[in-house]
C-alpha cells in the first residue's frame, strides 16, 4: 500500500505530475528548493542528515562554523556524539568536449563538496524525498506533541512493503550528462540500526542542464569519488575541556583501509574506517579515547566510523560485483585536497581527477601515524579525510553503473565509556583487559578497550553485508505503538499506548523505560508485560514530586527471530516513542492561600542532590496553589525578579530560579507574592544559598 502527500491546488498537482513524467524539466526555482532541503534518518541509534544537493557539505546544514562537527550521531540519545565534519561527491570523465569552453579537456570533474556546490548548472537536484514503511507514532505529553520526530522525521510517502524503515531518494542531473540516483536506507531493528546503506546508480542520460537539453555522447574514464571528513570528541569541545579546537574539524582523525587486495590471505571485506588519534595538545600524554581527565574520566571519543563496499559493477555491461573496487582508497588533505570547486578550471580538474584515481595508500594513513600524535603528522593543517574512488568506467548513452556501500558507527557503549573511564581515572590496578588478562598500566587498559571499537564496527559491516545479500531485508521487530500518551497526575504519571502490535506474529508484550531530569541520558526499565497478560497502560506511582520524567515504550517479540543474538527479543525502536517534554507529579489545586509552601526552603545549591538532583535545572517549587494565580518574586529590598503565571489548574508551579532577563538568581532573601484573579494575596519568604 502506498500513501502520498498530496498537493491540493490543481496547478500544483499539474506541476507535480509534470515533474514525475519529465524530471529533467525541473524548474530552476524548484531545483534550488530541493538543493536547500534536508532530510533526517533518526529512527535508530545512529542519526544523520542528508542534503538535496547530493552530498553533505561542510557546515552545509546550519551554516554555522561552530557546528562543523555535525552528523553521524551515535548513540543518538546522548548529546554531542557527532562524528561528521563534511563529505564530497566528485564525478570525473576523460577527453570530454566542454560546450562552454569549446575545447576537449583531458579531465572533466563535476563536484558537490566538500565546501561548495552549484545546484543550478553543475550537479542539479531533480528529486529529493523520504519514503517510510510507516509514519512515526503520535507522542503526547499533557496534551502537547512531545517528540523530535514531529519536525525531523519528515516522511513524504508511506510504502508498507518497503524493505527498510526509511528510504531517501535523491536524483540529480549533471553538466556531463550523467544522472545520479542515490537511494539511502535506514533500519530501526536493534542489530541493524547503527548503519545506513547507500545505493548509487549512474546513468548516461545525456541530460546536461535544468532545461532538459540532451547531448548524447560516449563517456570514458568515468570515476565516482567520495570523501569522508570525520571528526571526534565533539562532547569535549562543547563542554569546554577539549585539548584543542582540532576536535571540531577532525585534524587528528586517523584513517585505516582494509581489503585493498581481494586475493590477500584473510581477506574479508573492503572497508575504510577512522577514529580519534592522540592529540599533542592534550593535558595527558596518551589521550586515546579522549578521557575527561579533569572530571569523571569517562571516554568521550570512543567512536569508530567508516564505510564498507557492498557492490560495485565491473563495467556498464557487466553488473557482477568487482572485488577490486574501489580502485582508489587514498587519504586526502582536508585543506589541500583540492577542496574548492570550479569545473572550468583545467588545472583544478586535473588535480581532482588525479586524486580520484590515486590508487591505494602504502602505507595507510593509520599505519603511517602509528602510535604518534595524529595532529602532528603530515603538512595539511586541516588533517586528513578518507577518499574512495570507483571506476574508471566507459559509459555509452543509456548505460548505467551501480555502486552500493554502507556507512556505520561502532565502538564502546556509553555505559562502557563511563565505566572504563572511571576505572582509568581511579587508577587502582590490576585492570581487566578485553582479552581476559590483566595489566597494571591504566593507559594500556584504556587503549585496549578503546581499540575494540574497530571490532565493533567490523561486526556492523558484516551485518550490512548480509542485509545487502538478503535483498536489503532484515527481520522486523513488532511495530511501535502508533500512539503513546503521557499524563501528569496528582499522585502518579499515567502512560497509555495503542495496541496495534498485539496481533503481529511472535509478539510478546511491551516494556516501558524512564529517565529522570533530562531525556538525553540513561533510561531504566520500570514496566514489562508479556502476551499472556498484555496491557496498554501503566501508572508510574514511584515518581517523586519536583522531578521531571521522560519515557518511551517499546513492543517486543518472543526472542525466536533474533538471528544475531538468539533468545534476545527484538524490540521496536525506542527513538520512535521517546518523549522530549517532561511529565511530573501535580497536586490538586487548593482554594485557600494558607496552604502555599516554598520547597526547598532554604534552597542550597550545594545540597542539590538532596533536593531535586544535580541533573535537573536549579528549581524552586511552589506547592498548595490555587488553580490560577500570579506569582511575583521580589528581592528583600523590593526589586521585582520575575513574574510567573500559574494557569494549569493544579496546585504546583516550578520555577527555574532565573530572573525575567534570564540571569541566575544570587544568594539572598526573597519574597514571593501570590495573587488570585479576585485580588486575594499571600506572601512567602524563602532563602537562596549559592
Amino acid at each position: 500500500m502506498r500513501m502520498t502527500r498530496i498537493l491540493m491546488a490543481s496547478g500544483m498537482v499539474f506541476l507535480a505530475l509534470m515533474w514525475t513524467v519529465a524530471p529533467w524539466m525541473t524548474p530552476p526555482a524548484r531545483a534550488q528548493q530541493l538543493a536547500g532541503e534536508v532530510r533526517w534518518f533518526r529512527i535508530g541509534s545512529l542519526r544523520d542528515w542528508y542534503s538535496g544537493k547530493g552530498c553533505e557539505l561542510e557546515i552545509g546544514r546550519t551554516g554555522r562554523a561552530e557546528e562543523q562537527n555535525d552528523g553521524l550521531i551515535w548513540p543518538a540519545q546522548f548529546p554531542w556524539q557527532n562524528n561528521q565534519a563534511g563529505k564530497s561527491m566528485w564525478i570525473g570523465t576523460t577527453n570530454y568536449f566542454d560546450r562552454k569552453l569549446g575545447v576537449t579537456v583531458p579531465y572533466k570533474v563535476v563536484a558537490v563538496g566538500s565546501r561548495s556546490a552549484d545546484p543550478a548548472s553543475e550537479i542539479m537536484p531533480v528529486e529529493f524525498k523520504m519514503v517510510g514503511k510507516y509514519f512515526a507514532p503520535t507522542v503526547v505529553v499533557d496534551g502537547e506533541t512531545a517528540t523530535d520526530n514531529a519536525l525531523n522525521d519528515v516522511v513524504d510517502d508511506v510504502e508498507d512493503t518497503l524493505s527498510a524503515d526509511r528510504m531517501i531518494v535523491n536524483r540529480l542531473n549533471s553538466y556531463i550528462g550523467i544522472t545520479v540516483t542515490r537511494r539511502l536506507l535506514a533500519y530501526s531493528q536493534q542489530n541493524h540500526d547503527n548503519y545506513f546503506i547507500y545505493e548509487y546508480t549512474l546513468k548516461n542520460t545525456g541530460i546536461v542542464d535544468s532545461k532538459g537539453t540532451v547531448e548524447q555522447k560516449r563517456l570514458t574514464g568515468v570515476v565516482l569519488h567520495f570523501q569522508y571528513r570525520y571528526a571526534f570528541g565533539n562532547e569535549s569541545f562543547k563542554r569546554g575541556w577539549a585539548p584543542s579546537n582540532h576536535i571540531d574539524w577532525g585534524r587528528n582523525a586517523v584513517n585505516q583501509v582494509i581489503g585493498m587486495d581481494p586475493n590477500a590471505t584473510g581477506f574479508e571485506m573492503r572497508a575504510q574506517y577512522s577514529w580519534y588519534g592522540k592529540d599533542s595538545q592534550s593535558s595527558i600524554p596518551d589521550d586515546l579515547g579522549l578521557p575527561y581527565a579533569s572530571g569523571d574520566g569517562h571516554l568521550s571519543a570512543v567512536h569508530h566510523v567508516g564505510t564498507v563496499t557492498l557492490h560495485a559493477d565491473k563495467s556498464a555491461t557487466d553488473h557482477a560485483d568487482d572485488p577490486y573496487q574501489p580502485r582508489t582508497t587514498m587519504y586526502i588533505g582536508n585543506d589541500t585536497g583540492p577542496q574548492t570547486n570550479n569545473q572550468f578550471d583545467l588545472g583544478q580538474m586535473t588535480r581532482k581527477y588525479l586524486v580520484m584515481t590515486a590508487g591505494h595508500p602504502n602505507p595507510t594513513h593509520a599505519d603511517a601515524v602509528g602510535s604518534g600524535y595524529a595532529d602532528l603528522w603530515g603538512s595539511d593543517a586541516g588533517g586528513y579525510a578518507q577518499g574512495k574512488g570507483y571506476g574508471p568506467y566507459v559509459m555509452d548513452p543509456g548505460d548505467s553503473v551501480r555502486i552500493v556501500m554502507a556507512e556505520g558507527v561502532g565502538g564502546l557503549s556509553r555505559e562502557q565509556a563511563f565505566d572504563i573511564g572511571a576505572r582509568w581515572k581511579a587508577n587502582q590496578p590490576p585492570f581487566m583487559l578485553p582479552t581476559g588478562g590483566t595489566t597494571n598500566d591504566r593507559d594500556v587498559y584504556k587503549d585496549a578497550w578503546f581499540q575494540t571499537g574497530a571490532d565493533s564496527l567490523k561486526q556492523t559491516f558484516r551485518r550490512a553485508i548480509q542485509t545487502f545479500l538478503n535483498g536489503y531485508k532484515v527481520v522486523q521487530p513488532p511495530p511501535a505503538p502508533t500512539i503513546f500518551e503521557v499524563k501528569s497526575g496528582g499522585d502518579r504519571i499515567i502512560l497509555t499506548w495503542a495496541g496495534n502490535a498485539d496481533a503481529v506474529p511472535y509478539f510478546n508484550g511491551y516494556e516501558v523505560y524512564r529517565a529522570i531530569a533530562q531525556p538525553d541520558t540513561f533510561y531504566t526499565k520500570i514496566f514489562s508485560c508479556d502476551k499472556a497478560n498484555v496491557v496498554h497502560s501503566f501508572d508510574d506511582t514511584s515518581a517523586v514530586r519536583g522531578f521531571d520524567y521522560y519515557y518511551y515504550v517499546v513492543s517486543k517479540d518472543d526472542g525466536t527471530q533474533n538471528d544475531a543474538r538468539p533468545g534476545v527479543p527484538l524490540v521496536s525502536s525506542k527513538y520512535l516513542t521517546m518523549t522530549n517534554k517532561p511529565a511530573y507529579l501535580r497536586r490538586p489545586a487548593k482554594q485557600e492561600l494558607d496552604s502555599i509552601r516554598v520547597v526547598p526552603n532554604p534552597f542550597n545549591r550545594a545540597a542539590a542532590v538532596l533536593q531535586f538532583g544535580t541533573t535537573a535545572p536549579d528549581r524552586i517549587a511552589f506547592y498548595g496553589l490555587p488553580p490560577v494565580c500570579t506569582i511575583k518574586i521580589y528581592t528583600e529590598r523590593g526589586d521585582l525578579v520575575n513574574t510567573l503565571d500559574h494557569t494549569d489548574g493544579s496546585g504546583d508551579e516550578l520555577w527555574d530560579s532565573f530572573t525575567s532577563s534570564r540571569q541566575i538568581i544570587v544568594s539572598g532573601l526573597y519574597i514571593a507574592v501570590f495573587e488570585t484573579p479576585d485580588g486575594k494575596k499571600a506572601f512567602r519568604k524563602f532563602i537562596v544559598i549559592r
